[in-house]
């Protein structure tokens, strides 16, 4: 590819002064300019080479930009359902998020198997109730939605406790981290005996709305947790899924609309349980590593390690 030479780099997000600080002290050539996402016009986008953040300005066009950089997991944020000119170089963050999601899945299913949130509920009400048993995850059945790197740093977490872990992707092809993998056409045979459905895919036109009305009344009572994308499920229909045995609880870490509205009835859904987007936390050492490796690349003319198909959406 014909080398870049980036001098004015515009960063956009609301926790950003710490890699902005970092990208200046490795690189004190570089202009940047750092602003809220909502603060940026079309004159910030005419101004700059790069574009680093998470999200696409409410603004028409990339301006000059020749390079965006994303900082998160994923790249939906940037590209699904937006026009990306052609001759746009893409990359994203080269942290692996799996080990950090993996914790937070596993954290999830041993509250529920150590029914936490009902010994909880107990001890506030001075009640001694041993009726209940903690559950093993050992030999408990996982059926994960893609095997990517957070969906291999999921399978490893329940695995190295004895889960089974099965995974499942367009093509099927075996990846190392699980015991096996299956078509996505095989759903309505494998979820029939999973204890945990986890949702690890990215948001693409092949996976919006992909866990809808009809693969939720296959769910068998499994217990789902979404740590990808909001969008990969209809979240109208997770009330009535839950209500109706389809899933016996529901652990959720992104939302089609985030913040989740306060108006959404999954905030009062006792089978529910929430939090805001944190499964997988980006750590400042590994985003400036990311970056830098990629503007070394783009500088010297070759395609960057962490480069994305925009196309694909990963």
């Amino acid at each position: 590819m014909t080398p870049i030479q980036p001098k004015h780099i515009l960063m956009a997000g609301d926790h950003i002064a710490g890699l902005r600080d970092a990208i200046a002290a490795a690189r004190p050539d570089l202009e940047i300019r750092a602003k809220t996402l909502a603060t940026i016009d079309g004159a910030d986008l005419a101004w700059a080479d790069v574009f680093v953040g998470f999200r696409k300005p409410a603004v028409d066009g990339w301006g000059s930009v020749r390079w965006i950089h994303s900082i998160g997991a994923g790249v939906d944020g940037l590209v699904y359902r937006k026009s990306l000119p052609a001759g746009i170089l893409l990359t994203k963050s080269g942290e692996d998020f799996g080990p950090a999601i993996g914790e937070w899945c596993v954290a999830r299913a041993l509250a529920e198997n150590q029914f936490l949130r009902e010994f909880g509920a107990d001890q506030r009400e001075r009640r001694w109730d041993r009726n209940r048993e903690p559950v093993l995850l050992r030999g408990q059945r996982v059926l994960i939605l893609g095997t990517g790197q957070v969906g291999s740093g999921i399978a490893r977490a329940f695995r190295g406790l004895g889960a089974v872990v099965t995974g499942l992707s367009r093509s099927g092809r075996p990846v190392a981290d699980f015991d096996r993998v299956v078509t996505t056409e095989r759903f309505e045979v494998e979820v029939k005996d999973a204890h945990w459905l986890i949702l690890a895919a990215p948001l693409t036109e092949a996976t919006r709305g992909w866990l809808g009305r009809d693969r939720l009344t296959q769910c068998d009572g499994v217990y789902l947790m979404n740590v990808g994308r909001g969008a990969v499920v209809d979240e109208s229909a997770l009330p009535e899924a839950l209500d109706r045995g389809y899933l016996r609880g529901a652990a959720l870490d992104v939302f089609e609309r985030e913040p989740l509205p306060p108006e959404s009835p999954l905030w009062d859904h006792p089978l529910v349980t929430l939090s805001p987007h944190i499964s997988g936390p980006s750590t400042l050492d590994a985003t400036l590593a990311g970056f830098l490796e990629s503007l070394a690349a783009v500088e010297r003319g070759d395609r960057p390690r962490l480069a994305v198909d925009p196309g694909r959406g990963y």
